[in-house]
């Protein structure tokens, strides 16, 4: 057997006071008064006080103003600043922007200069190499005349000492001293 039990639970209804009017009838349940007022024209008269004092006494609202008057001022000096930090960006950017533009366009110039100057360079390569086979054309040239004439001219007093040697064997062969001096006469002679 099990002896639990559970507390029992009365129903209760809330006191009233019932004030018994002049002859003898209930008038219902009574709140308390003060100086005939109702509690809800004691709070509301409490806090009438409450909001005169804080706006007129203290002052409450110039302070709360004032606080969202400097918030609003730094507001406006911080979307005021950075305006300024915007505008000095856009400005910073468009001036790399043109510095890159400018370094393009150099890059660009600098490479159409190279290319001349190569362009230049090549052919005046092609010009002074053409010069130098020219000029060492001549130089052979030079040197094969001048070897020809040299093997001319050293052939030329080869067969004029030849010719000598001949002339002066056949004269010493078919000439004495009478055929001299008749051929030394005529010569004078001739003279």
């Amino acid at each position: 057997m099990s002896n639990t039990s559970t507390p029992e639970v009365f129903e209760t209804e809330p006191a009233e006071v019932f004030i018994e009017a002049a002859h003898g009838q209930s008038t219902g349940h009574v709140d308390p008064t003060l100086l005939g007022l109702e509690p809800y024209q004691w709070v509301s008269i409490s806090m009438a006080v409450l909001l005169l004092f804080v706006f007129f006494v203290a002052k409450v609202h110039k302070t709360i103003a004032g606080g969202l008057d400097s918030k609003i001022q730094a507001i406006k000096d911080n979307l005021e600043e950075a305006k300024q930090l915007r505008a000095e960006a856009e400005a910073l950017r468009q001036e790399y922007a043109d510095k890159i533009a400018g370094a393009e366009q150099d890059a660009e110039a600098m490479l159409d200069n190279a290319k001349k100057e190569a362009d230049g360079i090549v052919k005046k390569a092609k010009e002074d190499t053409a010069a130098m086979v020219a000029r060492r054309e001549r130089m052979a040239q030079d040197k094969i005349a001048a070897a020809e004439r040299a093997a001319v001219d050293e052939l030329k007093a080869k067969a004029a000492n030849a010719s000598t040697a001949a002339a002066a064997a056949l004269i010493a062969a078919n000439h004495d001293a009478d055929a001299d001096k008749a051929l030394a006469d005529d010569v004078i002679d001739s003279l």
